[in-house]
């Protein structure tokens, strides 16, 4: 047989579907995926119910439903003071696929793209489907993982042609400060670099306060904002993403979209327009929940010297691991195998996850507390 393709060779699993396929067994307390425990509101089922029975079922245009193109324009321009027209939205399978095309539209094989670290493990895989080579630049833990600008300032090289940012951040829960965002933008306006911003939990803010990194720059054609409804709302299962983009890349957005997937599902699209125009009532109480499981997660593991800062945002936090740990997923593991928890292996996310695990607090409370029970059980015993 013939070869196939390096590239997807040279792609390595995300080490939290490691962990995930290695977890599905009764008794687990899973703290390793990154999905909320609530329902989707009923109003969104019914509205995606409603489609279906009144026959919207077929394809949409490539781009997306035009109604829900004009929501996500409206609510951008409005949460996040993006302007962004209806003819700068994409809508896509899940963030990862605004975040895909968006790396294809942009890069080429030999070109370079920054990417946090630690940071979101698909960054990596989709600029190395790209042929791309991803260069990592550091956030800092002692500054509650804000980005090392200086740092990132010496990372850009001729090649570099794209920085990626996340805020809320996974796997840290960090949300960037005005100040690091402006230094990140100033940097990409010095040397003429796209903007990737992943924001996908921008609805779940505890401290501080979102800001997109468009929005620093109004007018500027260099950023594409990355968002979907899977967080905020509910809908992981929904695959409802979207990205807003320079005009000029909506074209090729879309001609990728149409290769790739054709479209968005409709009945999504449909639910995603009834999440965005519908009440926010859930939203505000899921977040509500997340910041007092955050609180809870902190109170239990700083007095053990596991957590030494306090995420923003997001549903994650990063825990360090006692004594000197050589091998996160080996660590991820053992405490699987040995006190039935499941947690994300540090070093998934790049070297600045060495040495620490990720947990995800987007379960109940009482499991909250029973995993990282035994999570520091362990922790104590085998540091």
């Amino acid at each position: 047989m013939r070869p196939i393709n390096p590239r997807v060779e040279a792609v390595p699993r995300s080490g939290i579907r490691v962990i995930l396929d290695l977890a599905s067994r009764p008794g687990v307390v899973h703290l390793e995926i990154g999905q909320p425990n609530f329902l989707t509101p009923a109003h969104i089922i019914d509205a995606a119910d409603a489609a279906a029975r009144a026959g919207h079922t077929g394809y949409t245009a490539n781009a997306g439903l035009p109604e829900l193109c004009d929501a996500l324009s409206t609510t951008l321009a409005s949460d996040n003071g993006v302007q962004a027209g209806v003819d700068q939205i994409v809508v896509t399978v899940g963030a990862m696929g605004a975040l895909y095309a968006a790396c294809l539209a942009v890069l080429e094989p030999g070109d370079q793209v920054l990417i946090p670290d630690p940071g979101y493990p698909n960054y990596h895989m989709a600029a190395t489907l790209c042929g791309a080579e991803t260069v990592r630049y550091p956030l800092l833990p002692e500054a509650g993982y804000q980005p090392d600008l200086d740092a990132l300032a010496a990372a850009i090289g001729p090649q570099c042609k794209a920085i990626i940012v996340n805020s809320p951040s996974n796997p840290t829960g960090a949300v960037l400060s005005e100040a690091s965002l402006r230094g990140v933008v100033d940097l990409a306006e010095r040397h003429d670099l796209y903007v990737i911003s992943d924001e996908c939990y921008e609805k779940i803010v505890f401290d501080g306060r979102h800001i997109s990194p468009a929005a620093l720059a109004p007018g500027s054609d260099r950023f594409f904002t990355v968002s979907s409804v899977s967080k905020s709302y509910a809908m992981t299962g929904w695959r409802l993403g979207y990205v807003a983009a320079p005009a000029a890349m909506v074209p090729q957005l879309t001609k990728l979209q149409e290769s790739i997937v054709g479209c968005a599902p409709v009945l999504s699209q449909h639910a995603a327009l009834a999440a965005l125009t519908g009440p926010q009532d859930a939203v505000r109480e899921m977040c509500a929940a997340y910041r007092s499981r955050r609180d809870l997660a902190v109170e239990l593991l700083q007095p053990h010297g596991l957590c030494n800062y306090r995420p923003g945002g997001a549903f994650y936090l990063l825990v360090d691991l006692p004594g000197e740990v050589d091998d996160t997923y080996d660590y991820a593991k053992r405490l699987l195998q040995e006190r039935d928890v499941a947690v994300a292996p540090g070093e998934t996310f790049g070297a600045g996850g060495a040495g620490r695990v990720r947990i995800s607090t987007a379960t109940s409370d009482d499991l909250l507390r029973e995993g990282i029970g035994r999570l520091i059980e362990f922790a104590v015993a085998t540091g």
